[in-house]
């Protein structure tokens, strides 16, 4: 990382992995580097290190219309400049040498940007230049080296420099031309090895989608994602702890011609219902996250999480690094403070519009502007105002200057680590992804509030709703003697919480997860196909897309949500209690109106334990003990305890007991705690009795 002013963050980092981590099984693509000298030699070849500063000091700052005249002429300075004749010659040799390495006549290369700048963990100048993949042949490699050259000054680049108070002329840029990686053949993404939207430590997030990394950048794909533990990845454990399937629609190949390098096309639909990488490459990828993350914490002398890119060759099936860089956002954080942000109002349920992917944790309220195409001449920017919401498809760098002025950022398209997210992150601005309509939905000069505060979702609400904000110190919280442990309904907001005070959790729910992430019976997952009920099923099989039968389904959408909880808070106790649903809060699930007596008081009928052993139930508790065996001998989560609830006498507990063994579960096997929930009036009559068969 020495020579960063030589040839840039992301070249250097390359370089500082392929020197240190080659060694350790992680495959990073060889190439060759144009360094800032050569980019120097460029500009005062052409004479544009006097004409450069001239328009710049014309500019002006916050008129984007300014900005971008100014950008657009710079950018068609460099474009049509000159090479030296001995930098072109280089570049020539160096070109040779790695298609003869490779056996290729002309290799196809990608050819990446690298400011000096760019990749710090104070500021984060990642994807304000430009890369050019696929590209083959000298001359379309000196074309795509000129243009990286101009990237430097694209509209998003000046603003963010400015903003920064940047000298425009101290920032050099370096070229990477790097081998490609088939991955249009295969798939591709970006991970990070901490938790985007909370910063907890302990996890890796990995989104993936097929063909080449730039749509999940652009947006264009809410791509698959992975989540994996790290503490029970580094004991050996299966730890991959949540997967959610994208919507992976359409990919980006190569082209066959030198105009259309690459292009996109759509996904078939088969390809679409299953993930696009396997756990077991999930996992390997997450080891070589671990270790880079590890070494450049060394290096920094302090925790160092990483924001990485890689891709899976489609020939040769071998997975690759093509770049990591120092995540920007939570790494500078103030640690030991907590901001809160909240909404409460009793009709807010009725006041929803739109749902999405929340960035961040903020509220926002303001007037809704719609910008479709940032290249149409009907879009007039000096309209958009400071606090509006800007709602659009999709974002790419060059709407970064907007994006600033923004009070929310509302797209179409779009996952967690898309453009938008990352740029909405880094300025501290609550953004929604991934809502799929909401250019049709909303209109212009229209009131909403957008709300990232309430877990994985992101709410667009009609009106102006009042929201609190809270901060809290934590060094200035009294310290208590009781251990304090934590209710915790939702996983989604399981790692936003482990920030807080805590010996753990006294309470996690199932019905909360049964209720909201598998929704519907499980008895109907088990029978639907012998109901006759061909829109039941439908239902059923469209929500099990992406699993491998509808009981895989239960086990693991339970199994995810009981482990990003367990997860959150370990090594801390976790105590979660079996299903607890009445008889008519089960009937309001899919399909349960099949399998549910209609009882005068639900409250004091078949629920909890009694449940567990009775025929009618008892296949549906195998699903639930399954789960959790598989929480803690699989994903390595031995923080979890389960606990019974509505036991009505000893008998019944070792009934329950019987079954619980039926299904791999045992007390006391694998350190395995049961708990009892004391919430009858036998429960304390005979409270010896139930002692000698519980922990707790």
């Amino acid at each position: 990382m020495q020579d960063l002013e030589i040839v840039g963050g992301k070249n250097a980092s390359l370089g500082e992995m392929i020197q240190n981590l080659s060694k350790l099984g992680i495959a990073i693509p060889g190439g060759f580097i144009i360094t800032v000298k050569a980019y120097r030699d460029f500009i005062s070849y052409n004479k544009l290190d006097q004409i450069i500063p001239e328009l710049i000091a014309e500019m002006k700052e916050d008129d984007i219309e300014s900005l971008g005249l100014t950008g657009k002429k710079i950018r068609t300075l460099i474009e049509n400049g000159s090479f030296p004749a001995e930098l072109s010659q280089q570049i020539a040799h160096a070109y040779q040498a790695l298609s003869d390495h490779h056996g290729q006549f002309n290799v196809d290369v990608a050819v990446r940007s690298s400011a000096t700048a760019e990749d710090l963990p104070d500021a984060s100048f990642a994807g304000q230049q430009e890369t050019y993949l696929n590209i083959c042949g000298q001359a379309s490699l000196l074309v795509a080296i000129r243009n990286c050259f101009a990237s430097l000054f694209t509209d998003r680049a000046l603003s963010y420099r400015e903003n920064l108070n940047f000298d425009h002329f101290q920032i050099g840029l370096s070229v990477c031309i790097q081998k490609m990686v088939r991955s249009d053949l295969a798939a591709s993404g970006v991970a990070f090895s901490l938790d985007t939207e909370s910063g907890f430590r302990e996890a890796i997030i990995i989104n993936a989608s097929y063909g080449l990394g730039e749509l999940i950048v652009q947006g264009a794909v809410s791509p698959d994602e992975f989540i994996v533990f790290k503490p029970a990845l580094k004991k050996g454990f299966h730890a991959l702890i949540e997967k959610k399937l994208g919507n992976k629609n359409r990919k980006m190949v190569y082209g066959k011609t030198k105009e259309e390098r690459v292009k996109t096309i759509s996904v078939e639909a088969a390809a679409q219902e299953i993930f696009c990488i396997s756990d077991e490459m999930a996992l390997q990828l997450s080891k070589w996250i671990l270790l880079i993350e590890d070494h450049y914490s060394a290096k920094k002398g302090g925790w160092c999480p990483m924001d990485i890119e890689w891709a899976v060759d489609g020939i040769s099936g071998e997975l690759f690094i093509v770049q990591a860089r120092p995540e920007t956002v939570h790494s500078r954080k103030k640690t030991g403070m907590i901001t809160e942000y909240s909404i409460s109002d009793k009709f807010l349920e009725e006041k929803v519009i739109l749902k999405g992917i929340a960035v961040g944790d903020k509220i926002a309220g303001g007037k809704v502007h719609i910008l479709k195409d940032l290249k149409a001449g009907e879009i007039h920017l000096a309209d958009f105002q400071k606090g509006d919401i800007l709602v659009t498809d999709m974002t790419d760098p060059d709407w970064e200057p907007i994006m600033k002025h923004s009070a929310a950022i509302i797209t179409n398209k779009g996952g967690r680590t898309c453009h938008a997210a990352i740029v909405a992150r880094e300025m501290g601005v609550p953004a929604i992804v991934g809502c799929g309509n909401a250019t049709a939905i909303l209109q212009n000069g229209q009131l909403i509030t957008a709300s990232c505060a309430e877990g994985d979702a992101g709410i667009v609400y009609e009106g102006l709703i009042p929201f609190e904000k809270q901060e809290f110190d934590l060094s200035e919280l009294p310290e208590t003697i009781t251990p304090l442990m934590l209710n915790v309904a939702s996983p989604d907001t399981a790692f936003h919480y482990s920030h807080f005070p805590n010996k753990g959790v006294g309470l996690a729910r199932e019905e909360f997860i049964i209720n909201n992430y598998i929704n519907v019976h499980p008895m109907a997952l088990l029978r639907h196909r012998q109901l006759n009920d061909p829109e039941l099923s439908n239902k059923i099989n469209s929500l099990i897309r992406g699993f491998k039968n509808e009981e895989a389904f239960f086990i693991d959408k339970l199994s995810y949500g009981i482990a990003r909880i367990g997860a959150a808070f370990y090594p801390n106790k976790v105590i979660v209690r079996f299903s607890d649903f009445k008889s008519n809060e089960y009937m309001n699930l899919l399909g349960g109106k099949y399998f549910e007596p209609t009882e005068e008081n639900p409250m004091i009928g078949w629920r909890g334990a009694s449940r567990y052993y009775s025929a009618e139930y008892k296949e549906a508790f195998g699903l639930e003990c399954k789960a959790i065996k598989k929480v803690r001998e699989e994903m390595g989560l031995d923080n979890i305890i389960v606990m019974i609830p509505f036991c009505r006498t000893p008998k019944e507990l070792q009934r329950v007991y019987e079954v619980m063994e039926e299904y791999g579960l045992k007390r006391g096997e694998n350190g395995l705690e049961v708990y009892l929930m004391a919430e009858l009036p036998s429960n304390i009559i005979l409270a010896e009795q139930f002692s000698a068969h519980i922990d707790g």
